[in-house]
């Protein structure tokens, strides 16, 4: 019986160890999305701020001229 007990306290702190990692890399991730969703914020920001100057701005003037 106290083999069982042993175990079973051994399976459930082991089980604390990865449920404590799993939050950090959720935590992690939802730290990366938030830095993501704002950069995209900036860059639409950017986009339409160059669309209102009436600034036409393409693509392909940023293709090097031997393309």
């Amino acid at each position: 019986m106290e083999s069982r007990i042993t175990e079973l306290e051994i399976k459930v702190a082991l089980q604390d160890d990865l449920l404590d990692a799993l939050n950090l890399t959720v935590t992690r991730q939802q730290q990366q999305i938030d830095l993501l969703q704002e950069q995209l914020r900036h860059l639409y920001r950017m986009q339409q701020a160059g669309n209102q100057d009436g600034d036409s701005h393409s693509l392909r003037d940023d293709i090097p001229p031997h393309y």
